[in-house]
């Protein structure tokens, strides 16, 4: 009977349809997803931490989902529509894979419910798209209603235990102090998420766990030499592409370079591989983050301009401590982990996010040691979630 529902919806199949099954059948069954969450999140200009939480929280929900559902698919065994039904004819490629449940409505249940707790206001919308991803499966053939309808519930299920998660992890703490700032100590009246570093990290112990060493003291002859430096840099057109490259955002790069790894090492239509990579990178990313504002605040050192006000910087200097680099610190945790999973991509990697780091010195708002610090935090978060990643039992 159910394969009598796929023949019927494939021969009324139309230009809407097929749309929808060319959109969903893009890259892996999180790929849409992640590139959903990202551009809203871009669109309402969230803060660095809370970004990257975001895409944390919905990778997290969709690995989890994608194991559930292999952990179901190899326990039932059920065959693909067209080795029940010869005449059912798919418009797309198979999964070499069993039916029960749809990898893609897993998926989309996890990310729903997700982002619908992210951004409320667009929770409708969000569970139509899950329903649409879980249909576009029925309209190319793929999958029976009943493997639909089986992971957009498991889904769900996964994706309101990754809510939980994100409930308890204290980012919802409010700041109540200040930072007036001072001579030598930096200060601002709305400082961005200060509280970033004492949020529940996903593989670190604390946000404190790598917390750097002091920087140089204000009045000190090595502070000055650092400040110094920024204000020597002959900017150039390469500087200034760097610096204006990086500026709105160092996830949204970092995740197209995910996305093009996973693409080039045809991980794409490996759903399990490619559900890991994101949850690896975004969770390193966003602990480096984290890692990152423990010492921000810890420290309170000055950004270069406030040091010295003769420097120019490209852009406004963003509302939180200068040391380390943010955009360092992600970067550095990012190259590191997919260096671990693309590793013919290494020095590639490694000289990204070089760039990325000194992006921030181009710029004005950093020095070089607050950008070589940073991506030195990142390695160390990077590396102790590849050791997680070596337990995780995908080897």
């Amino acid at each position: 009977a159910e394969a009598q529902v796929l023949k019927t919806l494939i021969s009324e199949s139309d230009s809407d349809t097929r749309a929808q099954i060319a959109f969903w059948d893009a890259g892996s069954p999180g790929y849409r997803w992640l590139q959903i969450g990202s551009q809203e999140m871009v669109r309402r200009n969230l803060p660095a931490a809370q970004y990257t939480r975001g895409q944390a929280l919905l990778s997290a929900a969709i690995y989890d989902a994608t194991v559930a559902a292999w952990d179901s698919k190899y326990a039932w065994n059920r065959p693909r529509p067209t080795a029940v039904d010869a005449s059912v004819r798919p418009t797309i490629a198979i999964y070499a894979s069993p039916s029960y449940p749809s990898e893609h409505a897993a998926t989309a249940g996890a990310a729903a419910a997700v982002l619908a707790y992210l951004f409320p206001d667009l929770a409708d919308g969000y569970t139509d798209l899950a329903a649409e991803a879980g249909r576009s499966r029925l309209f190319a053939g793929t999958q029976f209603p009943s493997d639909v309808a089986a992971g957009l519930q498991l889904g769900r299920s996964v994706g309101n235990l990754a809510v939980q998660y994100a409930q308890g992890d204290n980012s919802g703490a409010v700041f109540s102090g200040s930072y007036p700032g001072s001579v030598g100590v930096w200060g601002n009246p709305a400082p961005q998420t200060p509280l970033a570093g004492t949020w529940k990290p996903w593989v670190l112990a604390t946000g404190s766990e790598f917390r750097l060493s002091a920087p140089p003291a204000a009045d000190s002859p090595e502070f000055a030499a650092e400040v110094s430096n920024v204000k020597s840099l002959v900017r150039n057109n390469t500087t200034n592409h760097s610096a204006w490259f990086w500026q709105p955002s160092f996830v949204t790069p970092w995740l197209e370079t995910l996305n093009q790894e996973i693409f080039q090492n045809r991980l794409d239509t490996n759903a399990p591989r490619a559900a890991r990579s994101y949850a690896l990178a975004t969770i390193a990313q966003h602990d480096a983050t984290i890692a990152c504002w423990d010492t921000k605040f810890a420290y309170l050192e000055l950004r270069p301009s406030m040091a010295d006000p003769s420097i120019t910087t490209l852009f406004g200097n963003p509302p939180h401590p200068g040391y380390p680099s943010g955009h360092a610190c992600a970067s550095g945790a990012s190259a590191r982990v997919l260096a671990y999973l693309f590793g013919a991509d290494d020095q590639t990697l490694n000289a990204e996010a070089q760039d990325a780091g000194l992006s921030t010195f181009y710029s004005g708002i950093h020095s070089a040691l607050d950008v070589a610090q940073g991506l030195s935090l990142g390695a160390s978060v990077g590396d102790k979630v590849i050791v997680r990643a070596k337990s995780d039992g995908s080897q």
